[in-house]
């Protein structure tokens, strides 16, 4: 089960109407051992050793995975486009994310990682849909932080269905069905193909 915290980072406003250009870069920031932050990488899912927050014994959960997703971004107006160059990140937070001693093994591990990966995917989503978009010159940073905020919307329908289908991870089967779903899309985000909405397999 996880946390979510919504983080805006604000881009400067151009100074007079002009076509607006923009680009992204997901910048797979490495994960320093020693840190706080794990960010997301296929190469480095998470470990047991990531989960460093005291458990909390109260609920049904085993386990809390503190995710989330923020952009930034510069913006360089050459002629009459204005450049804007946004930066995604996904990450986890260690010292806000626990298990239960009793709950430390692999299938906690895997449901956990699942929910990182929506995390993931819905940030994939989010550059998408700003892709897709005309963005208005005198505007284009509200737009983005509205897009953003639906994005953020989506991710926490999407990770509290994953959790009450699964019984957070409790129901073998729906976990599969979950598992073979969330693969799929990543394997169309890493292909490049657009990721549809993202709804419950179960």
């Amino acid at each position: 089960m996880p946390l979510w915290l919504p983080l805006l980072l604000f881009l400067a406003r151009p100074l007079h109407d002009t076509v607006v250009q923009v680009s992204f870069t997901f910048p797979g920031l490495l994960t320093s051992p020693g840190g706080d932050t794990v960010y997301y990488n296929p190469a480095r899912p998470l470990q047991l050793a990531d989960f460093t927050a005291s458990p909390h014994y109260h609920g049904h959960s085993g386990a809390i995975s503190f995710t989330s997703f923020a952009y930034d971004g510069s913006s360089h107006l050459r002629h009459d486009t204005l450049q804007l160059h946004l930066f995604l990140q996904v990450f986890f937070v260690k010292s806000a994310s626990w298990v239960l001693p009793e709950m430390a093994k692999a299938s906690t591990l895997a449901h956990e990682q699942l929910h990182f990966d929506l995390t993931y995917l819905v940030a994939m989503r989010f550059r998408q849909k700003i892709l897709a978009l005309h963005l208005p010159a005198d505007d284009y940073d509200s737009v983005i932080q509205y897009e953003y905020l639906e994005s953020f919307r989506e991710m926490n329908r999407i990770q509290e269905r994953y959790d009450a289908d699964t019984s957070s991870g409790a129901e073998g089967r729906e976990q599969q069905a979950w598992a073979a779903q969330v693969k799929k899309w990543l394997e169309m985000a890493a292909g490049g193909l657009p990721i549809p909405a993202l709804k419950s397999p179960v």
